[in-house]
């Protein structure tokens, strides 16, 4: 992986950690951040052998939303770094997790939503503030926060610009667990570990197929698509050996763009 300012990447054993790392401002993210965080995607997209990816933040908060300096800067740009940034974490062909703790505020909320789960502990505090600032939030941003919680709550939280806590997050499902402190490195590391055995086509096929129900788009069509590849994939006859012989199956799929 290449080197970046605000982020570290770290890849073990086919699971990449990509960590917000600006603790000092508690992970706030400037226009370029944004930047890096779809090159840090574009780079993750193209290792054939990765299974799964943890977003995190640095020190003791996940993302404390954007840097104020941020606002000054050309709308525009600040925008399609914005849209670029997310689509490219939610395009990704392997399963997500955010692991929060601490602040996930505006764009940090905008990421940790960005990502297919979220596990968060108890420290953390989440919020939609453009409303403090006469910000208009961004139609994708927008329409995942409703896919997530629903129109109801999504309103709840861009009108009034409320923090909430972790387990009002978990009530309302923005976020899928909420753990101790102590407990949150393990419970993520558990969580990614359950989903590596499983066929990655299957995993991949259905993040796809969700996210093309979610966006209102052809599934049918997609599916078509995913059955072909499925069918003359060796994986399609390795799980129902491996199932029958008794045995763990040994997945060889790997998305190829």
């Amino acid at each position: 992986m290449s080197e970046y300012s605000n982020f570290t990447v770290e890849i073990i054993e086919s699971v990449a950690t990509v960590t917000i790392d600006r603790p000092d401002k508690r992970n706030a993210l400037t226009i370029g951040m944004w930047q890096q965080l779809s090159a840090i995607c574009a780079e993750l997209r193209s290792d054939r052998q990765l299974r799964a990816v943890v977003v995190t933040g640095a020190g003791s908060s996940f993302c404390a939303g954007a840097d104020i300096t941020a606002l000054s800067e050309d709308d525009a740009s600040v925008k399609a770094a914005v849209y670029q940034a997310e689509e490219a974490l939610r395009r990704l062909p392997v399963p997500t997790v955010a692991k929060i703790r601490g602040y996930c505020v505006g764009g940090g909320n905008q990421i940790a939503v960005a990502c297919d789960l979220r596990i968060a502990d108890t420290s953390a505090i989440f919020g939609v503030p453009p409303a403090k600032l006469s910000v208009v939030y961004p139609v994708n941003s927008t329409r995942s926060l409703v896919e997530l919680i629903g129109p109801a709550a999504a309103k709840r939280l861009i009108f009034t610009a409320a923090a909430i806590d972790a387990s009002e997050a978990l009530r309302i499902g923005l976020v899928n667990q909420v753990v101790p402190a102590e407990a949150l490195d393990a419970e993520v590391a558990d969580l990614v570990a359950s989903m590596l055995p499983l066929a990655p086509m299957t995993q991949a096929a259905s993040k796809d197929l969700i996210n093309a129900i979610a966006d209102g788009a052809d599934a049918e069509a997609l599916h078509r698509r995913w059955y072909g590849e499925w069918s003359t994939s060796p994986d399609g006859v390795e799980g129902p050996t491996a199932f029958l012989q008794k045995r763990k199956p040994v997945f060889s799929w790997r998305p190829t763009d």
